[in-house]
Order: structure tokens, then C-alpha cells, then sequence
């Protein structure tokens, strides 16, 4: 059986599989992407299955609002458990490393709020690390981030977690100069199965920066309320943005909560504006009386 998880996304459910399904990643939008796959096929008989999104060790099932996923998850779960417990896999074939690649690889761009940073996103799952890097940082364990600053001397810094790359570039150059040469090279090392990140690889600690994952157990009960505030109702859009905010630290008695912003995030103008009106007053609303100022730390 798998494991049912939520996401972000009402509309989306991931069934997580204690194994690894595939070494690469595919997309379907409908049965006929769904070659390589009876599995994928069945699924789409249904008429509620509006995208599947297969990659490592999950699929992730988008839905038509047409069910909600109590009533259909735990029959879907059992369908694609017996499916693998007769089957042994999700394909038909095995595919070799080239056409896996090919078949699962499509990158696309999008803008930000900062106009420094691009977001360049891929169907491929990139790293379930965050990744926020400089020109002058330890590239070795990084080969994407290495390639591309050795191929783009107009690329500042990084910023690379799920599925995106957000990059930022410096003022000697225009975005339209360089976008669709940075994405053809980003769907090509990607396509070629090159690896983004190594399993060696030790994300750069932030100067007193706490991780919630980490270090919830440890903290106050405010402070464990404003990480699941941020986690629920600011990261996913600031994600969307091509960024990330992760919380650092609260004071009880200047009521001060420290933030770190990443990606497109860090440095962006309207950043303060965000800040003020979204994070700042989203806390506030939700934990009245017990948040004054939020302060942002760039990452």
C-alpha cells in the first residue's frame, strides 16, 4: 500500500511508494502521453483525473474539482498498489536512459517579482534541497550550478529547490538577451541525465538560522505557530515566485519575528512591500497582540 500525502495544491495528491518507481520523470496530460503505461491509461478512464505527474519514488495526481479526494483517494491508492503488487512496475517496457530522459524532460520560464531573477521550471524534480548559491561557494557538489556559471558569466547567483532554478543575472545584461539560450541549456543538461546535485552535497548554513524540520521540538509555541503560518499560507506563493522564506527566530518581548528570504526573494525591490503587507500583516491577523515587526534577512 502506499502512502497518501497532501500538497500545497487542493487539487493535487502524491502517493508515495516506500521504493523507487522510476529513475526518470514523466508528465501526462491525457491517455495518449500515457504510452509506456496501462497503468496511466486505466487512470485516465476516470473521469475526475485531470493530470499525472510520475518521478523517483511518487505519483502526483491532479483532479477535476468535479470529486474531492476523500471520496476517491483510498479506491485510487488500492488501485495503483495491486497494479504494482501484480505488475512489479508502472511501465509496459523498460525504457533506456536516453529516450527516459526525452520523454520526461520540458523546461519553461517565468517571470518574477524581482526583474534581477528568472524562473526557469521543469516537469523533472531537481533537488528536495534548498539550494542558494554565489559564484564564490564550493560549486563542486552543485554540477548544475557549476555549468551554468561557467557558461553564463552574467549569472550572479542560483537559487535551485523541487522543480526550478531561479537565477539571478547582474546589470550588464537584459533578460531577453539570454533567456531561451539559459533554458536550452538547462533542458539539454537535464535531457543528457546530468546531475543537478550529489548526494555528498551539505546545504551552506545561514548564521542563526533555525530549520523547523530540525528544531521545532526546541521552540516556543509562538514560534512553532508562525513556521506552520509560513508553511500553510506565505511560502506557497512566495515558491510561485520563485522564491522561499524560511523563519529564523522570534523575540518574545519585542514581539520581532526574523525571517530568511531566498531566490527571487533576496534583494527584490518590492520585497518590503511583500514584507509589510503579506507576511506582516497575514502574522498579525492570524496571531494578534503577539507579532509587532517582521524583519527580513536576505539568504
Amino acid at each position: 500500500m502506499l502512502t497518501i500525502e497532501k500538497t500545497n495544491n487542493k487539487a493535487i495528491l502524491k502517493f508515495v511508494s516506500e521504493t523507487i518507481l522510476t529513475k526518470g520523470s514523466f508528465e501526462y496530460n491525457n491517455i495518449d502521453d500515457a504510452v509506456n503505461s496501462k497503468l496511466v491509461q486505466q487512470l485516465f478512464y476516470l473521469p475526475f483525473i485531470k493530470k499525472i505527474f510520475i518521478t523517483a519514488n511518487f505519483i502526483a495526481i491532479e483532479r477535476y474539482e468535479i470529486v474531492e479526494w476523500a471520496e476517491v483517494q483510498e479506491e485510487l491508492n488500492s488501485m495503483i498498489s495491486n497494479y504494482l503488487t501484480t505488475n512489479g512496475t508502472l511501465f509496459n517496457t523498460d525504457l533506456n536512459k536516453k529516450d527516459n530522459q526525452k520523454l520526461a524532460v520540458q523546461v519553461y520560464t517565468e517571470s518574477t517579482p524581482n526583474p534581477g531573477v528568472n524562473k526557469f521550471v521543469s516537469n523533472k524534480f531537481l533537488s528536495k534541497q534548498v539550494i542558494d548559491v554565489k559564484k564564490t561557494d564550493n560549486l563542486d557538489e552543485i554540477p548544475l550550478a557549476k555549468a551554468l556559471f561557467l557558461n553564463f558569466e552574467n549569472i550572479d547567483e542560483i537559487f535551485i529547490v523541487d522543480n526550478y532554478v531561479s537565477i539571478a543575472k547582474n546589470k550588464n545584461i537584459e533578460w531577453f538577451e539570454i533567456t531561451n539560450e539559459v533554458l536550452s541549456f538547462i533542458k539539454t543538461y537535464l535531457q543528457e541525465g546530468n546531475e543537478v546535485v550529489t548526494n555528498n552535497y551539505i546545504p551552506k548554513n545561514i548564521v542563526g538560522f533555525k530549520t523547523s524540520e530540525n528544531n521545532t521540538p526546541k521552540l516556543d509555541t509562538i514560534s512553532k505557530e508562525i513556521i506552520a503560518i509560513l508553511d500553510e499560507y506565505i511560502k506557497p506563493a512566495v515558491t510561485a515566485d520563485g522564491g522561499n522564506i524560511m523563519f529564523q527566530s522570534y523575540n518574545k518581548k519585542s514581539k520581532v519575528v526574523e525571517v530568511v528570504l531566498q531566490g527571487a526573494c533576496s534583494g527584490c525591490p518590492s520585497s518590503t512591500v511583500t514584507l509589510k503587507n503579506g507576511i506582516e500583516a497575514t502574522l498579525k491577523q492570524i496571531l494578534p497582540n503577539k507579532i509587532n515587526e517582521v524583519i527580513a534577512i536576505n539568504g
